[in-house]
């Protein structure tokens, strides 16, 4: 008998007959006394508990008035990836994380400590059974009771297996896995699937109401964790809060749900407000988990609109909302892309515009969000184009909101998070439908020595496009702007981060013409070593010319780009290990260059780079600099340049504010 029909069959005979034990615990965790539960109260104070849990049964099957906003019954769909994941699972191959696929065999008798690679990812997230809901939407399209009883062998043997042992001996094997099965974040994501786990299965005719009350008890053990173990800060606090509302609205049976509730906007009213600056930038700097922390603040509104509780949040948390979405769509390139800064991943176009369609249903007025919501069809775009977002220190060079636009995106702000990466001052460039500068990416996240080592080749400020001081990591990230000038032919972005102990970066940006970019990078202060500014260019076909001092592109679709550098110091250019990452485990490589030249003394050292798109891969344009030390004060710029025999003038005075 292969290892699926064993299983099967054990299941079968395990399960279809005896099911779970009665827990006499859920009598004590539920109102009661609640509208509906008359018949579970009358037979439970008979000391029929048999009974009463058969009656409770009847009632969460029959209940009407508590609405998912994001489950539409009468609109199942299972996705091939789903189907997947639901059959690999009778077999005990669990989905625990798309960087590692095949998805890995837990065994027969399921070894929940199974850690095949020591990424802590990999762990963690075997415990947020991402294929359960899965099987529900296979069981609910089939009712085949195969899906209904693997998920009820597998729910109960995770119970039986991962106590809550929070007096574990430490150092312990149950210490460790407390660690990991009962991080909040992952028992926030168990508690809102539950729910949909619920509304799948509870049809089956093997939900006996002995599992009915070891689910209920083992979700509100979930709530109590939470509530009782919050995060410090950061996206975990917000994912943990948004889901115990979820408990709270979903079942407000359990005695504690208006607690659950009302902790969780306390929650996020709190943190809506310390966690977003007032430019609607989410405060660890990386765009992925402010999608992430847009979405987290909308599920949660969305919940208490369905539900009739919308006062629960203020009309300040409902304005930051759309303050992030504002702030998100600038950050982005026109085919819903947006940068790879601190840990993000590459977003699918469908799965944003899903995003916006959501949202528009908060925000119908926002022209913006219908526009990107039924791609171009509805709404209008901004009147503006290039636009700052200095709290959170993002800026955005735009000429244009279409698909053929021009869209610089700068990273220079604040100090943040765990996800933000020491990359002050670094961009991703956008010509036309291809990023031509995508940032490094993240890879992995942590791990053992091994996995750290491949983190830390990711977050390296040397991969960044930005400056370094003998190729070490910057020690502050805290960018001042001093400079930000838009709508007029030259737009010109001035920041300045004091990277190391005693040397400074201030990198101007010029946005010539709306075409074409010049980047003057300075470095000054009494450290002194090898100086270099880093830059990363896509994948695809490159060519570096070290002695010329240029790199080009070379590909055949009519879009390229030139970039040259000038330095009135002696400068190298050199080749450097180039790669990106755009998913988890994946990377490609790509082409990776630096200028650098040796400080000595407290003499500044500067560097100047156009950037040119061009169309013919062959193309180079004629530029010229008249590079000396008399157009640099300590207080702004006065140079000249020449592309193609068309003479610029780039200057700008500080204002008094911003001089030193």
């Amino acid at each position: 008998m292969n290892r699926t029909l064993g299983i099967i069959f054990a299941l079968l005979l395990a399960f279809s007959a005896t099911g779970a034990e009665l827990d006499r615990n859920v009598f004590s965790l539920l109102d009661l006394n609640r509208k509906g539960l008359e018949k579970v109260k009358a037979l439970y104070q008979e000391g029929k508990e048999t009974e009463a849990a058969g009656a409770l049964l009847n009632y969460f099957r029959e209940r009407k008035g508590i609405i998912h906003p994001d489950v539409n019954l009468e609109k199942v769909s299972l996705t091939k990836t789903e189907q997947k994941w639901a059959d690999e699972a009778l077999a005990h191959k669990f989905f625990a994380h798309k960087g590692y696929q095949p998805s890995y065999w837990y065994g027969d008798d399921i070894n929940w400590a199974y850690w095949p690679v020591k990424d802590n990812e990999l762990r963690w997230q075997l415990h947020r059974h991402k294929w359960f809901v899965p099987l529900g939407k296979a069981y609910w399209l089939t009712k085949d009771e195969k899906y209904f009883l693997a998920w009820q062998e597998q729910y109960l043997d995770w119970i039986s297996k991962n106590p809550l042992a929070t007096d574990a001996p430490k150092g312990s094997a149950e210490e460790e896995n407390v660690r990991f099965a009962w991080r909040p974040l992952e028992v926030s994501h168990r508690l809102q699937e539950q729910i949909e786990q619920l509304l799948y299965f509870i049809g089956s005719d093997n939900f006996t109401p002995e599992f009915l009350t070891s689910f209920l008890v083992n979700y509100h053990r979930h709530a109590d964790r939470i509530i009782h173990n919050y995060s410090e800060k950061g996206n975990h606090l917000l994912f943990e809060a948004q889901r115990l509302y979820y408990a709270g609205t979903f079942f407000p049976e359990f005695k504690e749900s208006e607690t659950w509730k009302k902790s969780a906007v306390e929650v996020l009213n709190r943190e809506s407000q310390a966690q977003v600056f007032d430019d609607g930038v989410q405060y660890e700097l990386d765009l992925h988990y402010h999608v992430a922390s847009i979405n987290i603040f909308s599920k949660a509104l969305r919940m208490a609109a369905a539900n009739h509780s919308t006062a629960d949040f203020p009309a300040e948390y409902i304005s930051r909302i759309n303050r992030m979405i504002t702030a998100l769509y600038n950050l982005s390139f026109p085919d819903y892309t947006r940068p790879l800064f601190g840990d993000a991943k590459k977003s699918g176009k469908a799965e944003m515009i899903g995003n916006y369609q959501e949202w528009a249903k908060i925000f119908p007025e926002e022209k913006m969000i219908a526009w990107l919501a039924s791609e171009g069809k509805k709404g209008a775009t901004p009147a503006y184009l290039s636009h700052a977002f200095p709290d959170g220190g993002f800026f955005t060079f735009r000429n244009s909101w279409n698909s053929d636009a021009t869209v610089m995106v700068v990273k220079a702000g604040p100090p943040a998070y765990w996800h933000n990466q020491p990359d002050n001052g670094t961009f991703e460039l956008w010509i036309n439908g291809r990023n031509f500068f995508p940032d490094a990416g993240s890879y992995v996240y942590a791990g053992d020595e091994e996995v750290m080592k491949l983190r830390n080749w990711f977050r390296q400020t040397a991969v960044h496009n930005t400056l370094t001081l003998d190729r070490r990591d910057l020690v502050q990230t805290n960018s001042q702007t001093l400079l930000w000038k838009t709508g007029t032919d030259t737009e010109i972005l001035v920041t300045e981060n004091r990277s190391y102990e005693n040397l400074s970066h201030r990198r101007s940006l010029f946005f010539v013409d709306k075409k074409f970019f010049v980047i003057v990078d300075e470095a000054f202060g009494t450290d002194q070593g090898n100086v270099a500014i880093h830059y990363q260019l896509c994948e695809g076909k490159m060519k570096l010319n070290l002695k010329e001092h240029t790199a080009a592109t070379r590909f055949n679709d009519g879009n390229n780009l030139f970039l040259k550098s000038f330095s009135p110091d002696p400068v190298v250019m050199a080749e450097q290990e180039g790669w990106v990452s755009y998913e988890y485990r994946q990377r490609a490589p790509r082409k990776a260059f630096s200028f650098s030249t040796e400080k000595r003394g407290d003499q500044p050292v500067r560097f100047i780079t156009v950037i040119y798109p061009v169309k013919n891969r062959s193309e180079e344009p004629r530029i010229e600099f008249n590079v000396n030390q008399q157009g640099f004060s300590s207080n702004g710029l006065n140079l000249d340049i020449s592309v193609n025999g068309r003479s610029y003038r780039l200057a700008y005075q500080l204002p008094e504010s911003s001089k030193k």
